[in-house]
């Protein structure tokens, strides 16, 4: 382990990074749930084969991050990317299971040229510092938001947009209860802190469910915290996935409906990783004095052969995990953590019943400490100086939580930055990365107006 991982060199050890791995799955195990609720409905998909591709491609790709970069970063199907697939590609344009799967193929391959050329690897590290520190914290707010949501303690408003959720929901009192339980773990320097917490809490949702305060109601999406072990349950989740299910006549047919497509995916990932990456190796000290981020390259390499991967097996793009800075706050800080993650996935395949009865409730406690440390970036931030990187900053930190989207808050900073550059007379600072993600993004809002 020491070999491989280098744990010494990065002052762990091999109970923490197991630990921190165990916390980064839990925390991010509703992908196994959520995935085959989006594609499993699509004609020529079910929801075991994609249950199984989400797990297979999961382990896969978490563990070329572990070997390739040695960071403690997992990856799955990403969810945003999973919705687009779902409900927009074989939705609202109304194209097949099998172009959506060949889009996605394609987009993964590209980024593999990408990488090679490490086109994403300058994009990680030119962005300037300013910009950096911004999108760690607004992944801090984005990570909130969603626990805040998914655990229903902030609701939908015609009001007022969002407002509290209701204070006698069970969820709701555990997923702040969870909270004050992992801040006094904390407090107490207890090893594993957040993982306990997240067990805990689940604990208190089985009580809350025996005791009849939690009553589960699958209509409105309320379902059983107690797992079912019966074998039923267990075997309901083993499929063949859908292996090489591609279309690649519709490439001839109708080349530029599929660019857009492939486009789309493209884009939306290329800049969701960069920020996850950014935003999690910053609090796990792994960025360089200078802004850089070593072994970046095998960073984003994992995250293309993932994506290829889980396209052969059936499902949407898989990317880097904002999670992964549940298991970071948990103390890990190398591919260990990564390669536990992975692990997990696998076991997941035979002991699904179990992750998936794990609410959201009992992973918004970690979510929300997690955002706390996250957030924290803000303070390096500079307010004052040149307008460029103030502006760009702030936004960056807003529009990713306000915009439900880490894409969106990357694109309105560089936008920004380069823009306000121009305008006070300061392009010389803009690098060729950051002129080409201008252009990038340009496009891309083009294809939105249009």
């Amino acid at each position: 382990m020491e070999k491989l991982f280098k744990l010494k060199e990065h002052g762990t050890t091999v109970k923490q990074e197991i630990i921190a791995g165990i916390t980064t799955f839990l925390a991010m195990a509703y992908i196994l749930a959520v995935n085959p609720s989006y594609l499993g409905g699509i004609p020529g998909a079910t929801p075991a084969g994609i249950f199984m591709a989400t797990a297979i491609s999961a382990a896969v790709a978490t563990l070329c991050m572990a070997f390739f970069a040695n960071y403690p970063v997992a990856l799955a199907s990403g969810m945003g990317l999973n919705a687009f697939f779902a409900f927009t590609v074989c939705g609202a344009m109304g194209y097949s299971y099998q172009v959506a799967l060949t889009a996605v193929f394609v987009e993964g391959i590209i980024f593999i040229i990408l990488s090679f050329f490490k086109f994403r690897e300058a994009l990680v590290n030119k962005i300037p510092t300013n910009l950096k520190f911004g999108i760690t914290a607004g992944i801090g707010l984005f990570i909130t938001i969603i626990a805040l949501l998914n655990s229903k303690v902030i609701v939908a408003s015609d009001a007022t947009t969002v407002a509290l959720g209701n204070l006698s929901s069970p969820a709701v009192v555990l997923s702040i209860v969870g909270l004050l339980i992992i801040g006094i773990l904390e407090y107490k320097k207890v090893p594993g802190g957040i993982l306990l917490g997240i067990i805990i809490t689940w604990i208190l949702g089985i009580v809350a469910e025996l005791c009849g305060w939690y009553v589960v109601d699958p209509a409105n999406g309320v379902y059983s915290v107690i797992p079912n072990l019966s074998w039923e349950g267990i075997k309901s989740n083993f499929a063949m996935p859908a292996l090489f299910n591609f279309d690649f006549g519709f490439v001839v047919k109708d080349f530029f409906a599929f660019a857009i497509v492939v486009f789309t995916f493209l884009y939306t990932d290329i800049f969701d990783t960069v920020g996850t990456l950014i935003g999690v190796t910053q609090k796990a000290g792994l960025i360089n004095k200078d802004g850089t981020l070593p072994k970046a390259g095998g960073a984003l390499m994992a995250d293309a052969v993932g994506t290829v991967v889980g396209a052969c097996l059936g499902t949407s793009t898989v990317t880097s995990y904002v999670e992964s800075s549940a298991g970071v706050a948990a103390g890990g800080k190398t591919g260990l953590t990564a390669f536990t993650t992975a692990i997990m996935f696998i076991i997941a395949i035979v002991f699904a019943p179990i992750f998936l009865a794990i609410p959201s409730f009992a992973t918004t406690p970690a979510m929300l400490y997690v955002g706390i440390l996250m957030l924290s970036a803000i303070k390096n931030m500079e307010f004052e100086g040149d307008i460029a990187d103030v502006i760009g900053g702030f936004l960056a930190v807003i529009m990713m939580p306000f915009a439900y989207s880490i894409a969106t808050g990357i694109m309105f900073g560089i936008v920004s930055w380069v823009i306000l550059k121009v305008a006070t007379g300061k392009i010389k600072d803009i690098s060729a990365i950051m002129w080409v993600s201008f252009v990038l993004f340009a496009i891309y809002i083009a294809t939105l107006v249009i």
